[in-house]
């Protein structure tokens, strides 16, 4: 990452008590995320940060038909505004979804002019709300840190595209302070975008690993009951899919490679078991329905506080994905303990995922390539017990304490008086 300015922190003279200077912090995002909210709380916590969060949207507070999930009724159920002070902005076109001008703010500029804010942090940069978050900063000379879990390999954009973007951030980037980055393939995505010598302060996307560590050890006493529940067999290893069925998600990879496997002598078959749902369900259901036997199971759209069970009764998590940006879950997985298999472009491979280490990275859609990992490691259950430790050993060096430092060096930069 790029060398942070600014950030050492002040030393008081011997015998003094160093005055404290508290930072009025504003948050913009689109609604609450049931992965922010602890970190939300967390950041609230700390004495000299003011944190008021600013929401554009209650969709995830009020439940709605998610598409990507095929329709199915989202309801979150953990506290999503607990611990910590927000309010949601007025607005209107608030739909089940977001879009550019979905939904369409405002108040904006006159809650920043009156709230005395020392800086704002801004999650996005791709609708009209976010844009009014940027300019009414700029306006009011406010310093703005961007988040975003953007990467290069996130999707396919077309020359004009990029054209189009390098316009667009050559007018935005004066509004923008600092990066708040999420790892190390976002890092890429901002000094491509803003020029190498844009500000990077690390914030890298963590999840709550004491809650998934705690319920992945608590799941473990009762694994057997679990697998009885869902009718596996006993000694059978299981493979785990657990994101939303969509065509970037390339669950039909899975299945194919999975088609393709071979029980060693006196190993018996895995199963594979794929929990979400999405508009793919159907084509990949069809496709393991032809030739699986049973042992591909779907077991649909499950919430937060139920995935430790199946992170804890899987042997090797799998996450095809193109074009995907981060992928949080694999965070969470690696709390249970486990080997995690991922494509090259799972945005948080370059962070999380160490080949050889902890699990495996193969070229997305090569089918081949994800089979070979698949057997190789189905084939060695002792390096996938190795493989786990290591992933609960790595993931222990990405918490919330990490991203605090990396939001308060963020604030000694651009608020005068606060030390980090």
């Amino acid at each position: 990452m790029a060398q942070i300015p600014g950030s050492a922190k002040l030393q008081a003279p011997r015998g003094t008590q160093e005055p404290r200077r508290t930072a009025r912090l504003a948050y913009f995002v689109s609604h609450p995320i049931q992965y922010q909210v602890p970190l939300l709380r967390r950041i609230a916590a700390e004495a000299d940060i003011d944190l008021q969060v600013f929401y554009f949207s209650d969709l995830s507070v009020r439940g709605y038909n998610d598409a990507g999930f095929g329709g199915v009724r989202v309801e979150w159920d953990i506290p999503l505004l607990d611990g910590y002070k927000s309010e949601f902005l007025p607005g209107f076109r608030h739909r089940d979804s977001f879009s550019f001008a979905s939904p369409v703010n405002h108040g904006i500029f006159s809650r920043l002019r009156r709230g005395h804010f020392d800086a704002v942090w801004l999650h996005g940069y791709h609708t009209m709300s976010c844009l009014q978050v940027l300019f009414a900063a700029k306006l009011l000379g406010l310093p703005l840190f961007l988040r975003t879990d953007s990467s290069l390999n996130d999707r396919v954009r077309s020359t004009k595209t990029l054209l189009a973007k390098k316009l667009f951030f050559g007018i935005i980037g004066s509004a923008v302070s600092g990066i708040l980055s999420v790892g190390k393939a976002n890092d890429d995505y901002w000094q491509e975008a803003l020029g190498a010598n844009v500000r990077i302060f690390p914030m890298p996307y963590a999840v709550d690993n004491d809650f998934f560590h705690c319920q992945a050890v608590k799941a473990s006493a009762g694994r057997e009951a679990f697998r009885s529940e869902l009718g596996l067999e006993p000694g059978r290893p299981v493979l785990l899919f657990a994101s939303k069925l969509q065509g970037r998600k390339r669950c039909i990879d899975l299945v194919e490679a999975y088609l393709r496997l071979s029980s060693a002598p006196g190993r018996p078959r895995p199963y594979l078991l794929i929990v979400g749902n999405g508009e793919e369900r159907q084509a990949v259901e069809a496709r393991a329905a032809a030739a699986a036997d049973g042992d591909i199971r779907f077991l649909g759209f499950r919430n937060q506080t139920e995935l430790p069970r199946f992170f804890d009764l899987c042997d090797i998590f799998v996450l095809p994905s193109i074009h995907e940006p981060y992928g949080l879950v694999i965070n969470e997985v690696m709390n249970a303990s486990r080997t995690v298999v991922v494509s090259d472009q799972v945005g948080c491979h370059p962070d999380l995922v160490h080949d050889g280490l902890n699990g495996r990275v193969f070229p997305a859609e090569n089918i081949d390539a994800l089979a070979e990992c698949l057997q190789q490691l189905l084939d060695q259950p002792d390096l996938r017990e190795s493989m786990g430790r290591n992933s609960l050993r790595l993931i222990q060096h990405f918490t919330f304490e990490q991203d605090v430092a990396g939001l308060r060096q963020a604030l000694a930069f651009a608020v005068p008086g606060f030390h980090a």
